[in-house]
């Protein structure tokens, strides 16, 4: 699924066989970079690029990573995700309401809770997570 473009290069989400966590692919023929993002924050992030040998220089890296970290992309990367794999690739994990962040539970954190289940809500772009102990779902506006 395409999710935007920038001089040329298609940054896309790739429907079939694909894994956790969240993340688009971009590239050239000669090289693909991946990025992930998330549904808990708005934060995109370089996750690797292949063959490092011919990698694009670290200002286009970072241009791209800007460009789909923009809210319209970054939301539209959620979408698809979420319509073509229904998880937010949060299962076995906690929240952290301290520090308002998911951590892993080899992470121990006395604050952190499991989280039971995790949805995302692609019309309001909100993710939903209900946390063990809690009577309703804890919402993140995205």
């Amino acid at each position: 699924m395409r999710i935007c473009t920038y001089q040329g290069l298609v940054v896309s989400l790739f429907t079939r066989n694909e894994h956790c966590p969240p993340h688009v692919h971009v590239g050239s023929g000669r090289w693909e970079a991946r990025y992930r993002f998330s549904f808990w924050h708005n934060g995109v992030a370089l996750w690797d690029v292949i063959p490092l040998a011919h990698a694009p220089s670290a200002a286009l890296l970072e241009k791209l990573r800007q460009v789909i970290e923009e809210p319209v992309h970054v939301r539209r990367a959620r979408q698809c995700w979420w319509l073509s794999r229904h998880t937010v690739c949060l299962d076995n994990q906690q929240w952290d309401a301290r520090a308002e962040e998911i951590v892993s539970p080899n992470q121990y954190r006395v604050a952190a809770v499991d989280i039971l289940w995790a949805r995302y809500d692609p019309w309001h772009d909100r993710t939903l997570l209900q946390l063990v102990g809690q009577r309703g779902p804890l919402e993140i506006e995205l």
